[in-house]
C-alpha cells in the first residue's frame, strides 16, 4: 500500500493543489484526470520521486518497486534494443554476479576463523536466500515476448537503440517497466506512440498481469478498459471515485448538480441576510442582530462550483469543390527500401465521400502509403488522385511546416474565411490556447502545442480529401471531440491513420490492414475489425 499524505505544491505564490491525500492499494487501476495545467503530471512526478512537493510526503514499503514512464524521454544510449530491455533484470544479474564473485573468494581464502570470513559467509547466505527465492524465469524469453508485444520484430533486437525514433525508444522504456513487474506503474500518456495492436496488448498486460497502475491518458477507450478508479484533480483539490472514466463522468455531473443547488441556496441565504442588514443597520434595537449577521457572513465559506467546460463549439470544414468519383486510386503499388519490402502489389480504390482507416503495426507501411498517394515518394505501380481533388494533409511532423514568425492567432487568421473568423478565439480556446497565449509566436511553442495549432489550421481550410496521420496524439478529450464532430460532418473523402479506437469509432466503414507486406481491404467498421482480431492478437503476443 502506498500513501500520499497532505501533498501541496506552489509555484511563485500560486497554489497548484493542497492537502491532497490518497491511498493506492495493491490492485488499484487509477485514471488521473483533470484539465491541462491542473497538476496531474506534477502529482505523478511526486509519487515517482522525481519531484519534491512544497509540503507533504509519499510513503511506501521499503522494498516496493515504483516504475515511472514520463511523456518525454531524454535518454541517450548506444546499446542494442534487446540489451537495453534486459536492464529490467539488471538487479538480478548483479546479484548473481556478486554471488559468483563471493563464492570464488570462499574457495580461495583460508582465514576460516576471521570475522571477515564470517561476514562473507553471511553475505553469501543472505544473497542466496533472496536469489533462490525468486521465481525461475527464462529472462531472454520474457524480454522477447515484451518487445514483440510492443511492436518490435526479431531483426530489431540487435539494432542500436539510437537508430530508433523517440516513439520506439519510448516502447523500449515501457518494455523495461513491464518486465520489472513493479508494485506500482506510473504512466503519463503511454499510448501516444504505439499502434492499435500494441495498445490492446498493453491493456491486456495492465489488466491481467500488473499490480497497481496510475495512468494519465487522453485515450478514452484505453482508460475505460483498464481502470477501476478515477481521481480528478481540479481547482487545487481532488475527487476520488471508485469508477472507470465513463462512470466517473456521470458521477461528476451529479456532484456538480449538487454543488449548483447548494451554491444557489447559499446565495439566497446570503441575499436574505444582507437584506436584513441593509434594512436594519442603524436601528438601535436591531444592532446586536445586525452585527451578528455581518460577522456570520464574513466567516461564511463560499461554495465553489467546479470549473467544467460546457461550451458547445461546433466546427464544420468549409465547403469545397466537388471532386471526381474516385479521389484516390492505387494499382499494383510496391515500395521497398534497399532489401526491405514495405508492401507489394497493393490495390485500393476510394470513392468520393468514403471514410476509411489504415491500421497495422508501426513500420508496416501506413504512412508510406500516404506519402505514395500524395506523390511525395517514388513507388512501383500507379498512385493517382482523381479529378478536382483538394487535399488537406496532417502528417505526424506537420508542426515543422508552420511559419515560426507568426503568432498563434495570425496563423489561424490567415486561413479562416467568412463567419468563422469571429470564432477564432473560441476555436483556439477549445484547442487549449487561451487568453494571452494566442499572441505567442509559433517559434516559442512546444512540439505538442505546434501540433495542435497545425490541426486548428487544417480544420479551417476548404478541402475535399482529408488525409490524417495520427492527428490526436497531442489533443485532450475535448479537442478530440471537436475534431471528431467535424470529421463526422465532413462530406468529403477521409483517410485516417490513428491508434485511438474511441476516436475511430463511427468514422469509417472500411478498413485497410497493413500486414506482412500486404494491404488487405476489409468492408467493416474498426470495432468489428478489432473484435475479430483481438483474441488472436492477444494470444499471439501474450506475455
Amino acid at each position: 500500500m502506498i500513501s500520499v499524505d497532505n501533498l501541496g505544491v506552489e509555484f511563485s505564490g500560486h497554489t497548484l493543489f493542497s492537502e491532497v491525500s490518497i491511498t493506492i492499494n495493491p490492485n488499484d487501476k487509477i485514471a488521473l484526470m483533470g484539465k491541462n495545467g491542473a497538476g496531474k503530471s506534477t502529482m505523478m512526478k511526486i509519487i515517482a520521486g522525481v519531484q519534491n512537493p512544497t509540503k507533504g510526503h509519499v510513503r511506501f514499503p521499503k522494498d516496493a518497486i515504483i516504475a515511472y514512464l514520463p511523456q518525454h524521454l531524454l535518454t541517450e544510449d548506444n546499446t542494442t534494443v534487446f540489451d537495453e530491455a534486459s536492464k529490467a533484470f539488471s538487479h538480478i544479474f548483479e546479484m548473481r554476479a556478486e554471488m559468483d564473485h563471493l563464492n570464488k573468494q570462499l574457495e580461495t581464502r583460508t582465514d576460516y576463523e576471521s570475522d571477515d570470513y564470517m561476514k562473507l559467509i553471511e553475505r553469501v547466505s543472505d544473497l542466496g536466500e533472496t536469489f533462490y527465492a525468486l521465481e525461475e524465469v527464462n529472462y531472454d524469453a520474457e524480454v522477447e515476448k515484451a518487445l514483440k508485444g510492443l511492436g518490435f520484430k526479431q531483426n530489431d533486437f540487435n539494432r542500436q537503440t539510437n537508430a530508433f525514433s523517440g516513439g520506439w525508444r519510448m516502447r523500449i522504456e515501457l518494455a523495461k517497466i513491464l518486465l520489472k513487474k513493479p508494485d506500482l506503474i506510473l504512466l503519463d500518456e503511454p499510448t501516444n506512440h504505439i499502434d492499435i495492436e500494441s495498445v490492446i496488448w498493453l491493456e491486456d498486460f495492465l489488466i491481467n498481469k500488473a499490480n497497481a497502475v496510475v495512468v494519465i491518458s487522453h485515450d478514452r477507450a484505453f482508460i475505460d478498459n483498464i481502470t477501476n478508479r478515477t481521481i480528478e484533480v481540479t481547482m487545487g483539490r481532488i475527487y476520488d471515485y471508485k469508477a472507470n472514466y465513463s462512470h466517473y463522468l456521470q458521477l461528476r455531473e451529479d456532484r456538480r448538480a449538487h454543488q449548483i443547488k447548494a451554491y444557489e441556496e447559499q446565495q439566497k441565504f446570503i441575499a436574505d441576510n444582507q437584506a436584513f442588514i441593509d434594512r436594519f443597520k442603524g436601528t438601535y434595537s436591531k444592532t446586536n442582530q445586525v452585527n451578528s449577521r455581518e460577522r456570520m457572513l464574513e466567516k461564511l465559506q463560499i461554495i465553489e462550483i467546479d470549473d467544467v467546460d460546457t461550451s458547445a463549439l461546433k466546427l464544420r470544414f468549409p465547403k469545397s469543390q466537388r471532386s471526381g468519383d474516385y479521389p484516390v486510386t492505387v494499382k499494383d503499388v510496391s515500395k521497398s527500401y534497399d532489401k526491405h519490402v514495405v508492401f507489394k502489389e497493393a490495390n485500393m480504390s476510394i470513392s468520393r465521400g468514403e471514410k476509411v482507416c489504415f491500421v497495422g503495426r508501426n513500420g508496416e507501411g501506413k504512412s508510406t502509403m500516404l506519402k505514395a498517394i500524395l506523390g511525395e515518394i517514388d513507388v512501383q505501380g500507379t498512385c493517382a488522385l482523381g479529378h478536382n481533388v483538394q487535399v488537406g494533409y496532417f502528417a505526424q511532423n506537420q508542426a515543422a511546416l508552420l511559419d515560426e514568425n507568426l503568432t498563434i492567432f495570425q496563423t489561424v487568421d490567415e486561413v479562416a474565411q467568412g463567419d468563422v473568423r469571429k470564432q477564432i478565439k473560441n476555436i483556439l480556446g477549445r484547442f487549449m490556447f487561451k487568453g494571452d497565449a494566442i499572441d505567442k509566436k509559433v517559434s516559442v511553442l512546444s512540439g505538442g502545442e505546434k501540433t495542435r495549432l497545425a490541426m486548428v489550421k487544417l480544420l479551417l481550410e476548404p478541402v475535399n480529401l482529408l488525409i490524417l496521420d495520427e492527428p490526436t496524439n497531442h489533443l485532450d478529450l475535448k479537442s478530440k471531440d471537436v475534431l471528431k464532430e467535424a470529421l463526422l460532418d465532413f462530406d468529403g473523402t477521409l483517410i485516417l491513420v490513428s491508434h485511438d479506437r474511441d476516436f475511430l469509432q463511427g468514422l469509417s466503414k472500411k478498413v485497410f490492414e497493413f500486414k506482412d507486406q500486404r494491404v488487405i481491404e476489409h468492408f467493416e467498421t474498426i470495432d468489428a475489425f478489432l473484435e475479430r482480431n483481438r483474441l488472436e492478437s492477444i494470444k499471439a503476443m501474450d506475455l
